[in-house]
């Protein structure tokens, strides 16, 4: 486990500032993009849904990966098989949640990477992976 980073002088941890800022870059693209963007942070006891988003009849269940560009590896390298898993499970309970179950749905990655100036360069990987065998 990475240690834990101290808080900028106004408090806030670099972390979150960053996935916030990742959040608001990839929900503006996605915007963008013609996908209409339902809920931000769903939250449920086992983790979080970063972005469910429709695109035409197809609801979009999106992992936002926000790095520095000094990280090295580019943001979507961080969607492990197990973070795949999680998020299939969240979606289904979403699903059910809102009486939505047997809907169309998508798993999509947007990466993100913020340069020292803050400019985010955002990449979109639609379908970046199936739910086949996840859940």
């Amino acid at each position: 486990m990475a240690p834990r980073r101290a808080p900028d002088p106004d408090g806030t941890d670099p972390r979150q500032a960053l996935g916030r800022t990742a959040e608001a870059a990839a929900a503006a693209h996605l915007s963008r993009a013609g996908l209409t963007v339902l809920a931000r942070n769903v939250r449920f006891r086992e983790g979080e849904i970063d972005l469910v988003c429709r695109d035409r009849d197809v609801l979009v269940f999106v992992e936002v990966k926000g790095r520095r560009t000094t990280w090295g590896d580019a943001p979507g390298a961080a969607v492990s098989p197990a973070k795949q898993r999680r998020l299939v499970r969240l979606a289904a309970r979403y699903l059910r949640r809102a009486r939505l179950e047997g809907a169309r749905c998508r798993f999509d990655v947007v990466a993100v990477t913020v340069d020292a100036a803050g400019q985010c360069r955002v990449r979109h990987l639609p379908g970046a992976f199936d739910a086949t065998g996840l859940a």
